[in-house]
Protein backbone atom coordinates (compact mmCIF):
# COMPACT_ATOMS: atom_id res chain seq x y z
CA UNK A 1 0.00 0.00 0.00
CA UNK A 2 1.50 3.37 -0.98
CA UNK A 3 2.00 5.19 2.47
CA UNK A 4 -0.33 7.94 3.53
CA UNK A 5 -1.09 10.29 6.28
CA UNK A 6 -5.12 11.41 7.32
CA UNK A 7 -5.47 13.63 10.12
CA UNK A 8 -9.21 14.72 11.21
CA UNK A 9 -11.17 16.54 14.15
CA UNK A 10 -10.87 14.65 17.18
CA UNK A 11 -14.21 14.45 18.38
CA UNK A 12 -17.70 15.03 16.48
CA UNK A 13 -20.23 14.72 17.88
CA UNK A 14 -24.35 14.89 15.81
CA UNK A 15 -27.75 15.38 16.76
CA UNK A 16 -30.77 17.24 16.54
CA UNK A 17 -30.90 20.12 19.21
CA UNK A 18 -27.44 19.47 20.40
CA UNK A 19 -26.89 23.11 20.44
CA UNK A 20 -28.47 22.95 23.49
CA UNK A 21 -25.34 21.03 24.67
CA UNK A 22 -22.72 23.54 23.64
CA UNK A 23 -21.98 24.95 27.28
CA UNK A 24 -20.76 21.90 28.66
CA UNK A 25 -18.67 20.61 25.56
CA UNK A 26 -17.14 24.31 25.74
CA UNK A 27 -16.38 23.81 29.58
CA UNK A 28 -14.49 20.56 29.02
CA UNK A 29 -12.57 21.57 25.73
CA UNK A 30 -11.88 25.24 26.59
CA UNK A 31 -12.18 26.41 29.92
CA UNK A 32 -13.98 29.18 31.65
CA UNK A 33 -13.46 31.55 29.17
CA UNK A 34 -14.50 31.65 25.18
CA UNK A 35 -14.47 33.84 22.26
CA UNK A 36 -17.86 32.97 20.28
CA UNK A 37 -17.12 33.98 16.80
CA UNK A 38 -19.49 34.72 14.17
CA UNK A 39 -21.49 37.30 11.56
CA UNK A 40 -24.23 39.76 11.74
CA UNK A 41 -26.57 37.59 9.79
CA UNK A 42 -26.31 35.06 12.64
CA UNK A 43 -26.93 36.97 15.36
CA UNK A 44 -30.35 38.46 13.83
CA UNK A 45 -31.38 34.41 14.24
CA UNK A 46 -32.07 32.80 18.02
CA UNK A 47 -29.36 30.53 17.57
CA UNK A 48 -26.72 32.76 19.33
CA UNK A 49 -29.19 33.18 22.04
CA UNK A 50 -29.27 29.37 22.62
CA UNK A 51 -25.54 29.47 22.08
CA UNK A 52 -25.15 31.54 24.82
CA UNK A 53 -27.80 30.32 26.94
CA UNK A 54 -25.96 26.91 26.92
CA UNK A 55 -22.72 28.77 28.10
CA UNK A 56 -23.76 30.98 30.16
CA UNK A 57 -25.34 27.95 32.18
CA UNK A 58 -22.41 25.79 31.97
CA UNK A 59 -20.44 28.98 33.89
CA UNK A 60 -18.86 29.96 30.78
CA UNK A 61 -18.01 33.00 30.45
CA UNK A 62 -18.32 34.82 26.47
CA UNK A 63 -17.23 37.26 24.67
CA UNK A 64 -18.62 37.36 21.00
CA UNK A 65 -17.12 38.58 17.95
CA UNK A 66 -19.99 39.31 15.37
CA UNK A 67 -17.98 41.03 12.62
CA UNK A 68 -16.90 37.86 9.91
CA UNK A 69 -17.63 39.15 6.54
CA UNK A 70 -17.71 36.35 3.95
CA UNK A 71 -14.30 35.77 2.16
CA UNK A 72 -12.48 37.42 5.43
CA UNK A 73 -9.82 39.92 4.53
CA UNK A 74 -7.01 40.20 7.08
CA UNK A 75 -8.42 43.01 9.08
CA UNK A 76 -11.28 40.89 9.93
CA UNK A 77 -8.57 38.36 10.98
CA UNK A 78 -6.10 40.56 13.01
CA UNK A 79 -9.08 41.78 14.77
CA UNK A 80 -10.55 38.38 15.76
CA UNK A 81 -6.93 37.45 17.19
CA UNK A 82 -7.20 40.42 19.40
CA UNK A 83 -10.57 39.65 20.71
CA UNK A 84 -9.07 36.27 21.49
CA UNK A 85 -5.91 36.82 23.67
CA UNK A 86 -6.59 36.00 27.15
CA UNK A 87 -9.39 33.57 26.78
CA UNK A 88 -9.21 29.64 27.15
CA UNK A 89 -10.55 29.17 24.21
CA UNK A 90 -12.55 29.69 20.79
CA UNK A 91 -15.83 28.93 19.50
CA UNK A 92 -16.77 29.51 15.62
CA UNK A 93 -20.17 29.54 14.64
CA UNK A 94 -21.87 29.88 11.49
CA UNK A 95 -20.56 29.41 8.04
CA UNK A 96 -17.27 28.41 6.48
CA UNK A 97 -16.03 32.00 7.14
CA UNK A 98 -16.64 32.24 10.75
CA UNK A 99 -15.35 28.78 11.63
CA UNK A 100 -11.95 29.95 9.21
CA UNK A 101 -11.98 33.41 11.41
CA UNK A 102 -12.34 31.06 14.67
CA UNK A 103 -9.16 28.90 13.39
CA UNK A 104 -7.07 31.57 13.05
CA UNK A 105 -8.22 33.36 16.12
CA UNK A 106 -6.99 30.41 18.07
CA UNK A 107 -3.71 30.01 16.50
CA UNK A 108 -2.48 33.46 16.60
CA UNK A 109 -3.64 34.83 19.85
CA UNK A 110 -2.02 31.74 21.45
CA UNK A 111 1.07 31.52 19.53
CA UNK A 112 2.10 35.05 18.49
CA UNK A 113 2.60 33.83 15.36
CA UNK A 114 1.80 36.99 12.44
CA UNK A 115 -0.75 36.32 10.05
CA UNK A 116 1.90 36.56 7.59
CA UNK A 117 4.00 33.90 8.65
CA UNK A 118 1.26 31.09 8.47
CA UNK A 119 0.46 31.33 4.86
CA UNK A 120 1.30 28.73 2.89
CA UNK A 121 1.34 24.58 4.11
CA UNK A 122 3.01 23.75 6.89
CA UNK A 123 3.70 27.37 8.35
CA UNK A 124 1.51 27.47 11.07
CA UNK A 125 3.88 26.70 14.41
CA UNK A 126 1.38 27.04 17.16
CA UNK A 127 0.51 26.02 19.66
CA UNK A 128 -3.12 27.61 19.58
CA UNK A 129 -5.78 27.90 22.13
CA UNK A 130 -8.55 24.88 22.35
CA UNK A 131 -10.92 25.46 19.30
CA UNK A 132 -14.68 23.96 18.42
CA UNK A 133 -16.67 24.31 15.18
CA UNK A 134 -20.07 24.43 15.02
CA UNK A 135 -21.49 24.93 11.41
CA UNK A 136 -24.86 26.11 10.30
CA UNK A 137 -24.44 25.28 6.61
CA UNK A 138 -23.79 21.65 4.61
CA UNK A 139 -20.77 23.18 2.25
CA UNK A 140 -17.56 24.07 3.40
CA UNK A 141 -16.96 21.20 5.97
CA UNK A 142 -14.57 23.40 7.86
CA UNK A 143 -15.50 22.05 10.83
CA UNK A 144 -12.70 19.18 9.54
CA UNK A 145 -10.25 20.27 7.50
CA UNK A 146 -6.75 22.04 8.52
CA UNK A 147 -7.16 25.07 5.99
CA UNK A 148 -8.56 28.61 6.65
CA UNK A 149 -9.10 30.86 3.14
CA UNK A 150 -8.50 34.51 3.88
CA UNK A 151 -8.65 37.58 0.93
CA UNK A 152 -5.57 39.66 0.73
CA UNK A 153 -6.37 42.09 -1.34
CA UNK A 154 -9.14 43.39 -3.35
CA UNK A 155 -9.05 40.29 -5.24
CA UNK A 156 -6.55 37.77 -4.05
CA UNK A 157 -6.73 34.99 -1.29
CA UNK A 158 -4.03 32.98 0.22
CA UNK A 159 -4.52 29.80 2.68
CA UNK A 160 -3.18 28.77 6.09
CA UNK A 161 -2.72 25.19 5.61
CA UNK A 162 -1.87 23.01 8.80
CA UNK A 163 -3.20 20.22 10.76
CA UNK A 164 -2.60 22.29 13.96
CA UNK A 165 -5.99 24.38 13.11
CA UNK A 166 -7.97 21.48 12.73
CA UNK A 167 -10.79 21.90 15.56
CA UNK A 168 -11.16 19.66 18.76
CA UNK A 169 -14.53 19.49 18.42
CA UNK A 170 -16.67 19.69 15.33
CA UNK A 171 -21.07 19.97 16.66
CA UNK A 172 -23.22 19.10 14.17
CA UNK A 173 -27.10 20.14 14.94
CA UNK A 174 -29.12 19.63 11.80
CA UNK A 175 -31.76 22.14 13.38
CA UNK A 176 -29.05 24.74 12.79
CA UNK A 177 -29.77 24.60 9.07
CA UNK A 178 -33.54 24.17 8.77
CA UNK A 179 -33.96 27.85 7.95
CA UNK A 180 -31.38 28.25 5.26
CA UNK A 181 -32.50 29.86 2.21
CA UNK A 182 -32.91 27.64 -0.78
CA UNK A 183 -30.11 29.15 -2.72
CA UNK A 184 -27.82 28.64 0.19
CA UNK A 185 -28.44 24.91 0.54
CA UNK A 186 -27.96 24.65 -2.93
CA UNK A 187 -25.10 26.28 -3.68
CA UNK A 188 -23.22 25.04 -0.14
CA UNK A 189 -24.68 21.39 -1.21
CA UNK A 190 -23.07 21.74 -4.33
CA UNK A 191 -19.71 23.02 -2.95
CA UNK A 192 -19.58 20.20 -0.69
CA UNK A 193 -20.22 17.49 -3.75
CA UNK A 194 -17.32 18.98 -5.24
CA UNK A 195 -15.38 18.44 -2.39
CA UNK A 196 -16.28 14.92 -2.73
CA UNK A 197 -15.88 14.60 -6.30
CA UNK A 198 -12.40 16.16 -6.17
CA UNK A 199 -10.87 14.55 -3.13
CA UNK A 200 -11.80 11.07 -4.69
CA UNK A 201 -10.65 11.60 -8.37
CA UNK A 202 -7.21 13.96 -6.89
CA UNK A 203 -4.16 13.15 -8.46
CA UNK A 204 -2.16 14.48 -5.20
CA UNK A 205 0.03 11.71 -4.11
CA UNK A 206 -1.74 11.72 -0.56
CA UNK A 207 -5.02 10.32 -2.24
CA UNK A 208 -6.38 7.44 0.22
CA UNK A 209 -8.42 4.55 0.27
CA UNK A 210 -9.82 6.73 3.80
CA UNK A 211 -10.64 9.64 2.14
CA UNK A 212 -12.01 7.89 -1.02
CA UNK A 213 -14.61 5.76 1.02
CA UNK A 214 -15.59 8.77 2.77
CA UNK A 215 -16.40 10.48 -0.94
CA UNK A 216 -18.13 7.61 -1.67
CA UNK A 217 -20.39 8.03 1.14
CA UNK A 218 -20.99 11.86 1.14
CA UNK A 219 -22.15 11.15 -2.27
CA UNK A 220 -24.51 8.68 -1.71
CA UNK A 221 -25.80 10.95 1.47
CA UNK A 222 -25.68 14.13 -0.79
CA UNK A 223 -27.22 12.60 -3.94
CA UNK A 224 -30.07 11.82 -2.78
CA UNK A 225 -30.72 14.86 0.10
CA UNK A 226 -29.48 18.02 -1.85
CA UNK A 227 -33.08 18.67 -3.91
CA UNK A 228 -35.44 17.40 -1.10
CA UNK A 229 -33.20 19.99 1.14
CA UNK A 230 -33.58 22.83 -1.41
CA UNK A 231 -37.65 21.89 -1.76
CA UNK A 232 -38.74 20.40 1.38
CA UNK A 233 -36.57 22.44 3.95
CA UNK A 234 -38.07 21.19 6.82
CA UNK A 235 -37.40 17.45 5.95
CA UNK A 236 -34.86 16.92 8.59
CA UNK A 237 -33.75 13.48 7.41
CA UNK A 238 -32.80 15.19 4.11
CA UNK A 239 -30.90 18.12 6.32
CA UNK A 240 -28.89 15.68 8.29
CA UNK A 241 -27.69 13.37 5.03
CA UNK A 242 -26.42 16.67 3.98
CA UNK A 243 -24.80 18.19 6.97
CA UNK A 244 -23.25 14.55 7.84
CA UNK A 245 -22.32 14.43 4.09
CA UNK A 246 -20.86 17.57 4.09
CA UNK A 247 -18.57 16.93 7.18
CA UNK A 248 -17.76 13.52 5.39
CA UNK A 249 -16.80 15.14 1.72
CA UNK A 250 -14.62 17.96 4.39
CA UNK A 251 -12.06 14.94 6.11
CA UNK A 252 -11.82 13.63 2.55
CA UNK A 253 -10.52 16.65 0.82
CA UNK A 254 -8.48 17.52 3.94
CA UNK A 255 -6.42 14.79 3.03
CA UNK A 256 -6.58 14.28 -0.64
CA UNK A 257 -7.09 17.85 -1.82
CA UNK A 258 -9.42 19.60 -4.59
CA UNK A 259 -8.39 20.55 -7.87
CA UNK A 260 -9.44 22.09 -11.09
CA UNK A 261 -12.44 22.62 -10.30
CA UNK A 262 -11.41 25.18 -7.30
CA UNK A 263 -8.98 26.98 -9.33
CA UNK A 264 -11.47 27.65 -11.84
CA UNK A 265 -13.69 28.48 -9.54
CA UNK A 266 -11.82 30.98 -7.17
CA UNK A 267 -11.40 33.85 -10.05
CA UNK A 268 -15.04 33.75 -10.34
CA UNK A 269 -15.91 34.57 -6.93
CA UNK A 270 -12.55 37.32 -6.68
CA UNK A 271 -13.44 39.44 -9.25
CA UNK A 272 -17.18 38.72 -9.46
CA UNK A 273 -17.95 38.23 -5.76
CA UNK A 274 -19.98 34.89 -6.71
CA UNK A 275 -20.62 33.11 -3.95
CA UNK A 276 -17.93 30.06 -4.03
CA UNK A 277 -20.43 27.06 -4.09
CA UNK A 278 -22.33 29.01 -7.00
CA UNK A 279 -19.00 29.42 -8.72
CA UNK A 280 -18.08 25.70 -8.59
CA UNK A 281 -21.61 24.68 -9.43
CA UNK A 282 -21.21 27.56 -12.72
CA UNK A 283 -17.73 25.42 -13.63
CA UNK A 284 -18.00 21.48 -12.32
CA UNK A 285 -19.40 19.88 -15.23
CA UNK A 286 -17.28 21.52 -17.55
CA UNK A 287 -14.45 20.60 -15.57
CA UNK A 288 -15.59 17.10 -15.52
CA UNK A 289 -15.69 16.45 -19.55
CA UNK A 290 -12.09 18.00 -19.59
CA UNK A 291 -10.91 15.84 -16.82
CA UNK A 292 -12.87 12.70 -18.30
CA UNK A 293 -11.20 12.92 -21.40
CA UNK A 294 -8.34 11.45 -19.97
CA UNK A 295 -9.36 10.04 -17.03
CA UNK A 296 -13.08 8.76 -17.13
CA UNK A 297 -12.81 5.85 -14.15
CA UNK A 298 -13.20 8.25 -10.92
CA UNK A 299 -15.89 9.84 -12.38
CA UNK A 300 -17.73 6.38 -13.90
CA UNK A 301 -16.78 4.75 -10.57
CA UNK A 302 -19.02 7.83 -8.46
CA UNK A 303 -21.89 8.11 -11.15
CA UNK A 304 -23.83 5.74 -10.21
CA UNK A 305 -23.58 6.29 -6.12
CA UNK A 306 -24.65 9.84 -6.10
CA UNK A 307 -27.02 8.89 -8.92
CA UNK A 308 -28.68 5.38 -8.95
CA UNK A 309 -30.19 5.68 -12.09
CA UNK A 310 -26.68 5.54 -14.04
CA UNK A 311 -25.62 2.60 -12.00
CA UNK A 312 -25.57 0.58 -15.10
CA UNK A 313 -22.88 2.91 -17.18
CA UNK A 314 -19.29 2.49 -17.42
CA UNK A 315 -16.42 4.20 -18.97
CA UNK A 316 -16.98 7.60 -20.52
CA UNK A 317 -20.49 7.04 -20.97
CA UNK A 318 -20.71 6.71 -17.13
CA UNK A 319 -18.60 10.23 -16.76
CA UNK A 320 -20.12 11.93 -19.11
CA UNK A 321 -24.03 10.94 -18.10
CA UNK A 322 -22.32 12.12 -13.98
CA UNK A 323 -21.39 15.17 -15.24
CA UNK A 324 -24.76 15.55 -17.27
CA UNK A 325 -26.63 14.92 -14.07
CA UNK A 326 -24.87 17.11 -11.78
CA UNK A 327 -25.83 19.90 -14.54
CA UNK A 328 -29.39 19.25 -13.89
CA UNK A 329 -29.46 18.35 -10.28
CA UNK A 330 -28.15 21.80 -10.18
CA UNK A 331 -30.51 23.48 -12.51
CA UNK A 332 -33.34 21.74 -10.47
CA UNK A 333 -32.05 23.88 -7.36
CA UNK A 334 -32.29 26.77 -9.01
CA UNK A 335 -28.81 27.78 -9.62
CA UNK A 336 -27.93 29.87 -12.61
CA UNK A 337 -26.65 27.87 -15.47
CA UNK A 338 -24.30 29.64 -16.93
CA UNK A 339 -21.42 32.49 -16.32
CA UNK A 340 -23.33 35.37 -18.54
CA UNK A 341 -26.16 34.83 -15.72
CA UNK A 342 -24.08 36.32 -12.89
CA UNK A 343 -22.82 38.99 -14.84
CA UNK A 344 -19.55 37.78 -16.50
CA UNK A 345 -18.90 38.91 -19.86
CA UNK A 346 -17.34 36.82 -22.80
CA UNK A 347 -14.40 38.99 -23.03
CA UNK A 348 -13.77 38.79 -19.03
CA UNK A 349 -13.06 34.98 -19.75
CA UNK A 350 -9.64 35.61 -20.67
CA UNK A 351 -9.02 37.14 -17.64
CA UNK A 352 -10.30 34.33 -15.37
CA UNK A 353 -8.52 32.21 -17.64
CA UNK A 354 -5.38 33.98 -16.57
CA UNK A 355 -5.71 34.18 -13.08
CA UNK A 356 -6.96 30.48 -12.71
CA UNK A 357 -3.20 29.48 -13.89
CA UNK A 358 -2.17 31.01 -10.24
CA UNK A 359 -3.69 28.42 -8.68
CA UNK A 360 -1.14 25.95 -8.70
CA UNK A 361 -1.43 24.30 -5.31
CA UNK A 362 -4.94 22.90 -6.61
CA UNK A 363 -3.83 22.54 -10.71
CA UNK A 364 -1.61 20.05 -9.23
CA UNK A 365 -4.09 17.71 -7.75
CA UNK A 366 -6.39 17.75 -11.11
CA UNK A 367 -6.18 13.83 -12.78
CA UNK A 368 -5.84 16.27 -16.29
CA UNK A 369 -3.30 19.27 -16.70
CA UNK A 370 -4.60 22.50 -17.21
CA UNK A 371 -3.07 24.82 -19.30
CA UNK A 372 -4.42 28.60 -19.80
CA UNK A 373 -5.69 27.84 -23.00
CA UNK A 374 -7.58 24.74 -21.30
CA UNK A 375 -9.54 26.88 -18.63
CA UNK A 376 -10.35 29.39 -21.55
CA UNK A 377 -12.13 26.83 -23.38
CA UNK A 378 -13.89 25.64 -20.47
CA UNK A 379 -14.65 29.03 -19.03
CA UNK A 380 -16.01 29.18 -22.59
CA UNK A 381 -18.49 25.81 -22.21
CA UNK A 382 -19.76 27.68 -18.81
CA UNK A 383 -20.50 30.92 -20.26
Amino acid sequence: MTPFTFNTTPSIRMGDGLLDNLGDMARATCGDSVLLVTDPGMMATGIIDRALASLEAAGVTVTVFADVKADPPEAVILDAVAAAKGKDGVIGLGGGSSIDVAKLAALLACSGETLADCYGVGMAKGPRLPLIAVPTTSGTGSEVTPISIVTTGALEKMGVVSPLIIPDVALLDPELTRDLPAHVTAATGIDAMVHAIESYASASPNNNPVSRALAVEALRLMGGALERAVKEPHDMAARGDMLLGSLLAGQAFANSPVAAVHALAYPIGGHFKVPHGLSNALVLPHVLRFNAVKAPTPYAELAGIAFPDLAGLQGQEAASAFADALQDLATRCGLQKGLREVGIGQDDLPKLARDAMNQTRLLVNNPRAVAEADALQIYEAAW
